[in-house]
């Protein structure tokens, strides 16, 4: 797909270099928290996040609830920074995911958790920041100075370090396997044409983003970028959840965006499929397949765990077009700015 100039063009293409460079450097710590936790898995799993790292942390329960087999929780970043209530986080892994690691109440949860009994890991991209230095651990994500506003290339690396950390935890080699993979697959992403999806996507006001398991922190995603890099209200659901309320919204060539992995959600979300067509909906869907006008092509036999990251690799390209094709500028949303802290 052609990628006109924007920083966050140029952030995207560096992706792969990023992951890269980032499962290179981090080896040596995933093993220590593998180390940690080997004779003494955690009890739970509890995730604390704002935006895209929010979507991160979606991924991150669903991979670590079936790669690892320990619930996963995300934690109302309120309840420790507003109310400071005591939880009981003993035999806890609780893990901060931050691109600026400045957020006060991200601070104030990774001090909270620690008192509260948690084994804090700061996933960061600035290393020497407050939540990092409040953390117990850190696994840096190692995306560089990122300068547009719409985050790319570190909710990439985000979803590549949490893929990392798990398939240590978990001693699954074969998702280990596929992490070395993924670097070459991110170029590969960079390159699979999504115009199709531009001009029918850019004319929307309203439209829904769907994923179901390890794709649906991806539609999160795409939902949150659509608002805030083309001003196109985008909502995000499961598969599942479709049928039980926003189906209603669905008519003639309502627009939707649907991501689906290669696992045993595929069948759900391709059924979803046909009954939002024969709607008369116009679906673009991002999965594996024969070519067909609205089918996105997708990087062919990946592992369920790391196609969601590639699909949004190719996703980032796509909103960018969307955002310039109606004549905005990604880089500088209205009313936004690159770190955002609240309390």
């Amino acid at each position: 797909m052609t990628l006109t100039q924007t920083r966050m063009a140029a952030e995207t293409r560096q992706a792969p270099e990023v992951v890269a460079r980032q499962l290179a450097a981090n080896t040596a710590i995933c093993e220590r928290l593998a180390a940690r936790f080997g004779s003494a898995p955690p009890r739970l799993v509890a995730t604390c996040a704002r935006g895209s790292s929010d979507h991160a942390a979606t991924y991150a329960k669903y991979l670590i609830e079936t790669a690892f087999g320990v619930p996963v929780m995300s934690a109302a970043p309120s309840v420790g920074s507003v109310y400071g209530a005591r939880i009981a986080l003993e035999q806890s892994l609780f893990v901060v995911v931050s691109q600026s690691g400045k957020s006060p109440d991200l601070v104030a949860n990774a001090r909270w958790a620690k008192a509260n009994g948690a084994f804090v890991v700061a996933l960061v991209n600035v290393e020497d920041s407050p939540v990092a230095e409040a953390a117990d651990a850190v696994l840096p994500l190692r995306a560089g100075r990122e300068e547009s506003v719409a985050a790319t290339k570190s909710y990439i690396a985000a979803l590549a370090a949490i893929a990392q950390m798990t398939a240590h935890l978990s001693g699954d080699s074969r998702l280990q396997a596929a992490l070395q993979a993924l670097p070459g697959q991110l170029e590969a992403s960079l390159a699979l044409d999504w115009d199709r999806a531009v001009a029918p996507l850019a004319a929307a006001g309203d439209l829904l983003v769907i994923g179901r398991g390890l794709s649906f922190g991806i539609a999160q995603e795409a939902a949150l970028k659509f608002k805030e890099t083309a001003s196109i209200h985008a909502e995000s659901f499961s598969a599942a959840e479709v049928m039980h309320g926003p189906l209603a919204l669905v008519g003639e060539g309502f627009p939707l965006l649907a991501f689906s992995q290669n696992d045993e959600t595929r069948r759900s979300v391709r059924e979803l499929i046909a009954v939002l067509r024969q709607k008369g909906a116009k679906v673009f869907a991002a999965e594996e397949g024969p070519p067909a006008p609205e089918r996105l092509p997708v990087v062919p036999d990946m592992h369920p765990a790391t196609a969601p990251i590639a699909m949004v690799q190719s996703f980032y390209c796509l909103a960018n077009a969307i955002a310039l094709a109606r004549g905005l500028d990604p880089d500088h949303p209205p009313h936004l700015k690159k770190v955002t802290e609240t309390t």
